[in-house]
């Protein structure tokens, strides 16, 4: 059993990709911001203060918006000081992007309890003044973004009831609008084929799932508010073989 993320670290997938990134329109999106070389707290830390900061200032209520690092909270039984963290966090001010960094460093177990076994306290997670900068640009840019690119029709989706399987059996994407499933990536490198085979599995899973928020979805699309980045893939483009091959070899229906 495993989640969609580490099935794709079990599978060799054809040379190139099932997908390959090259397949992917690119549009990049210019807007006078230079992000600094220089940050000092982890990536994954940066691309979830990112992505549920975003969904914080686009008007989701703080308990939805940071809801998987509170349920880690919980499992590391640090519920209290989880609140205290949130009750700092009002907007884009300095204060608050360090209090959202803090907070969600308690998503590591929820999601890998062995590994934050291991991990850094919350405490000793203090982002500098240049990675507080990224911060704050790389949400104004994915809030900019959405402007442009939405409206969301869903906040974070799942596959039941029955687009898990015995083999996948976790997973959870980011964003659908009324066409597109969308995933944020706040990754200095470009696109890859385990990116790209990531989004090809959350659409078959939300075919199969039964519900009708993926009935619409004919897009696959990546933002990289990093690298500023907007990349799209008409469905219709995939060929049905590969689809098929994806089904049965990778997420075993």
């Amino acid at each position: 059993m495993s989640s969609v993320t580490a099935r794709i670290k079990q599978i060799k997938q054809p040379r190139g990709g099932y997908i390959k990134p090259s397949q992917f329109t690119v549009r990049e999106i210019q807007d006078g911001n230079i992000l600094s070389e220089e940050e000092n707290i982890s990536a994954s830390t940066i691309g979830m203060a990112v992505d549920y900061l975003t969904r914080y200032m686009m008007g989701s209520e703080p308990i939805e918006a940071f809801a998987i690092s509170l349920q880690g909270a919980k499992l590391a039984g640090a519920e209290k000081k989880a609140q205290k963290y949130l009750k700092e966090i009002k907007g884009l001010d300095e204060n608050s992007i360090i209090y959202v960094c803090k907070l969600v460093g308690f998503d590591v177990w929820y999601r890998n309890p062995m590994a934050a076994m291991m991990s850094a306290g919350t405490e000793d997670i203090n982002p500098d003044s240049d990675t507080i900068r990224n911060i704050r640009i790389m949400v104004e840019r994915s809030m900019n973004f959405w402007e442009e690119y939405g409206p969301i029709t869903k906040d974070g989706f799942t596959f039941e009831p029955n687009g898990y399987t015995k083999i996948v059996d976790a997973g959870d994407g980011d964003y659908l609008t009324a066409d597109t499933l969308w995933d944020f990536k706040v990754s200095k490198s470009k696109l890859t084929s385990k990116h790209t085979l990531q989004l090809l599995m959350y659409w078959i899973m939300g075919q199969h799932s039964g519900k009708s928020e993926f009935k619409g979805i004919t897009k696959l699309g990546i933002f990289n508010p990093r690298l500023n980045q907007v990349f799209t893939l008409e469905m219709k483009n995939v060929p049905q073989e590969v689809i098929q091959t994806v089904e049965s070899e990778v997420i075993c229906y």
